[in-house]
């Protein structure tokens, strides 16, 4: 399939999303059926009661596999740009670190999640954040103008992983650092799972192994390169849950399977630095 393509089925995911249909790397529902809120799953990927309380109702969707905000080490002041920002909850708790001297800019390439992350800026009163529309490929912003990148399980999503990590190279300001939460494999997925346009909107068969997913960020220029945190993730929740199964006909995983992706599945939390010199 086309990269393109892929991007297509991607965004229609994430817009069925916005309107209860959908899931993805955090699964609004378990295999068993019975229901997850946001909150459940965000707590349990390192976000804490007053994170999520600290931000617009509706921002916080549920879909991450880690907390880039909280390792990222934002000071008052400093610019940062998130990539897939989604309805707006990493840019929310950046901006209340950054403060009103900060400033914080959201990119997403779904048109309903932008839409949302606005109106849910609106109801905050965030006057320090903004969202725009575009690819994490083709950042719509110029060079050098951020002090943080930060992206919560994302750039798994992108078929152009090392041109992402280029763009944000790009974007950053020298001695300026990045901060990413992202699903990685320790090997390749069984090929029923591989294969699958579903698994990856489900953030599995989209995913680099461990090594080259490092070795990306290295070639875009970045130096100390260090995983700060790396945990299994659930991966038989998103093959099996409902949400999935109601459109993934093309999912037939044998437990076998799903045992092996299961090992093989993980999430990580990268930081590494633009070399340079800056007050970041």
């Amino acid at each position: 399939m086309k990269d393109n393509e892929i991007k297509a089925i991607v965004r229609a995911a994430y817009a069925s999303i916005l309107k209860g249909s959908g899931t993805c790397c955090g699964p609004q529902s378990g295999c068993c059926g019975s229901t997850v809120s946001a909150g459940d799953i965000s707590k349990q990927v390192e976000y804490t009661d007053a994170d999520i309380e600290a931000v617009p109702e509706g921002a916080n969707l549920g879909l991450g596999c880690g907390n880039p905000v909280a390792l990222a080490s934002l000071r008052e002041g400093e610019v940062v740009l998130d990539l897939g920002s989604g309805a707006g909850f990493d840019c929310f708790l950046a901006a209340n670190r950054v403060g009103p001297e900060g400033r914080v800019i959201g990119v997403d390439m779904t048109p309903e999640m932008v839409a949302r992350a606005r109106e849910n800026a609106a109801k905050g009163g965030y006057a320090n954040v903004e969202f725009r529309l575009g690819e994490i490929e083709n950042l719509p912003a110029p060079d050098g103008c951020a002090d943080v990148v930060i992206s919560n399980c994302v750039i798994n999503l992108v078929p152009d992983k090392e041109r992402a990590f280029a763009e944000a190279f790009r974007v950053l300001k020298p001695g300026g650092r990045l901060m990413v939460s992202d699903i990685v494999l320790l090997r390749h997925l069984p090929d029923s799972l591989k294969e699958s346009i579903q698994a990856y909107i489900g953030c599995l068969s989209g995913a680099s192994l461990k090594g080259e997913y490092l070795r990306s960020i290295l070639e875009a220029g970045f130096e100390s390169v260090v995983i700060v945190g790396e945990t299994a993730f659930p991966v038989e929740s998103v093959v099996y849950d409902p949400a999935v199964q109601a459109t993934a006909k093309d999912i037939r995983p044998s437990p076998d399977e799903v045992e092996e992706a299961a090992a093989s599945v993980r999430s990580i939390r990268v930081h590494a630095l633009k070399g340079g010199n800056c007050r970041c």
